[in-house]
């Protein structure tokens, strides 16, 4: 399939404009002059938003695997959690520091196999592997910093149709999300219901409790309290917010991962030769630093933040007559998996899901591993997207777990 040059959309000012460059946007931990690794670029240019604002010189980064069919029929759109990025399925290498975060779900022959399915993966917009975020350089040359606007959910998915569109792709046969990339999932039914065939949502929800803010609140101020923090604009200072940025991921870690494993794992058992008594850490503290350093290596704090707000402002019923209105008008046919041990997204999550969507299967991961379980338990998680795929095109309601 021959990509075009340019192609006209409904929102903004600009043409979408489709480019392969070996630097975009500054971004976080991705910059100019960095091997861009599998990403390719949409220059899509006045993205308009919720708020009533205009984000120029918008650029969504993206990865693809596989090939769009003739009858462009066979596309897939993988939507990505908190601190995911488009890097989906392939190994480490050149612009990618670690191999594809899905790889045992989505590649030649797993559940969405990528030689049968042309996969699509976007970098979700405000974050920092190369799509426009607060580290991104604004017209007047500086970076965004504490400038950039807040996002919803809504403006992500404006900016992945606007993607579809620029790849010639009409109508998805599957999306599917997980939990902050269940949000972008279950919206991207609610406004283009013609656009997708299939949807898949695993271990999310329709709107964010009051729990999942209490947890993103605290996750907020980690980051804003660090004297670093500098009100966002710390990019030119030699330190930034890294105390702030790695409390936050270790508060969100926590929620990830489930009581019963924690205890299972680590107990309370001391790191190596410390001693906890006489100030060293226990093993599930060492745990923690350990995830923490990890996010630290590749992303940013104010990203964290917009992407964080996004979430909290989640919910797909606003302006819409209510969250049943909303998901009554989903007309794609559609699964729910939740995970048992999940203690950030609960059951009662996957079951509005189920009663208001009205062709829903449910499907349940048995795991130890709490929220993460959609991550770790790939044979689970491939199983069910593959009974789902192969399934009938109508599905009556059904809330059987997986055996």
């Amino acid at each position: 399939m021959t990509i075009p040059e340019s192609v006209p959309y409904g929102v903004g000012t600009a043409r979408a404009k489709l480019v392969d460059r070996k630097a975009g946007s500054p971004t976080g931990a991705w910059r100019p002059g960095d091997d861009p690794g599998h990403r390719r670029f949409l220059e899509i240019g006045d993205l308009p938003l919720d708020s009533g604002e205009v984000l120029p010189d918008t650029v969504l980064a993206f990865e693809t695997w596989g090939e769009l069919a003739p009858g462009r029929d066979n596309a897939v759109l993988v939507l990505h959690a908190l601190t995911g990025d488009s890097h989906v399925t392939g190994r480490a290498g050149p612009g990618h520091r670690s191999a594809g975060w899905w790889g045992d779900v989505v590649g030649p022959g797993r559940a969405i196999d990528t030689g049968r399915y042309y996969v699509v993966a976007a970098n979700i917009l405000g974050g920092c592997q190369g799509s426009t975020g607060p580290s991104s350089t604004a017209p007047d040359g500086r970076p965004w910093g504490s400038r950039f606007p807040w996002l919803t959910t809504r403006d992500a998915v404006r900016a992945e149709a606007l993607l579809a569109d620029a790849l010639g792709i009409d109508t998805f046969h599957l999306v599917i999300g997980a939990s902050l990339g269940g949000h972008r999932a279950v919206e991207w039914a609610v406004t283009y219901p013609e656009r997708v065939s299939n949807l898949a949502l695993v271990a999310t929800g329709a709107s964010t409790t009051a729990d999942q803010l209490a947890w993103c609140h605290l996750q907020e101020l980690a980051i804003v309290a660090d004297p670093y923090f500098l009100d966002g604009d710390y990019y030119s200072h030699p330190v930034g917010p890294v105390r702030g940025l790695g409390l936050a991921r270790a508060i969100a870690h926590t929620t990830y991962r489930s009581a019963a494993e924690l205890d299972a794992r680590f107990g309370r058992a001391p790191q190596g030769e410390e001693d906890p008594a006489v100030g060293g850490r226990y093993q599930v503290e060492s745990y923690l630093d350990h995830h923490s350093g990890k996010l630290l290596a590749r992303f940013d704090a104010n990203s964290y933040l917009i992407v964080t707000h996004s979430m909290m402002v989640h919910d797909v019923g606003a302006g819409r007559g209510g969250t049943q209105a909303a998901l009554g008008t989903v007309t794609a046919r559609t699964l729910v998996v939740d995970v048992d041990s999940d203690r950030l997204f609960l059951p009662p999550q996957a079951e509005e899901l189920t009663r208001c969507i009205p062709r829903t299967v449910r499907r349940t991961v048995h795991s130890l591993h709490g929220h993460d379980g959609f991550l770790i338990e790939h044979q689970q998680v491939g199983a069910i997207l593959r009974e789902f795929l192969a399934g009938p095109d109508d599905v009556a309601h059904s809330s059987d777990g997986v055996r």
